[in-house]
């Protein structure tokens, strides 16, 4: 799996990506609806990735693409400060995976590289969140060795689970 930003030749399995999850109600591309300039959002996601702010409110961090052998199988996002609404619901690390590429370990994946990343800009401890009714994440999180905090009402979606990692122990839990 190689994580890479999104580009405009990602339209159609992007897009695609975007409306197999819409069922879940959660979205693949971030403020995003069918019809939209794809070049123009694609411009936004590299302003994002360059330090820059998503959306009004948002916050500084990455989008990036999970592929393997040349199919998007998922997507991650890291959130390199938290806001009152990320504190409670989003956490510093977000991803997905499509339905078909499911338990083949790319969550794993993903979280780790999040985790990684963020330690490398230097945060010390990273809350991960995840939907309490969501099994395979919260799996993927413990897995990984996220500590339990708390849970939450949700946002509207349901309660959600806080976990924290502390980057100096991310060597013996994010390459597992």
């Amino acid at each position: 799996m190689i994580l890479r930003s999104l580009t405009i030749e990602d339209e159609t399995d992007a897009v695609r990506a975007h409306a197999l999850l819409a069922p879940e109600e959660f979205p693949f591309l971030f403020d995003f609806e069918p019809g939209d300039d794809f070049v123009a959002y694609v411009a936004r996601v590299d302003a994002f990735n360059a330090g820059g702010q998503f959306s009004k409110g948002g916050v500084p961090g990455a989008f990036l693409i999970a592929e393997v052998d040349g199919a998007i199988v998922g997507r991650l996002s890291v959130r390199f400060e938290l806001n009152d609404y990320l504190r409670l619901y989003g956490g510093h690390v977000g991803y997905c995976v499509l339905p078909e590429f499911r338990r083949r370990g790319y969550a794993s994946g993903m979280l780790g590289e999040g985790l990684e990343l963020l330690r490398q800009r230097g945060t010390v401890s990273v809350l991960v969140t995840c939907d309490e009714d969501n099994a395979g994440s919260r799996a993927v999180i413990e897995r990984a060795g996220g500590h339990f905090d708390k849970r939450v009402d949700g946002d509207g979606s349901g309660p959600k689970r806080h976990y924290w990692f502390e980057t100096s122990n991310l060597g013996a839990t994010a390459s597992s």
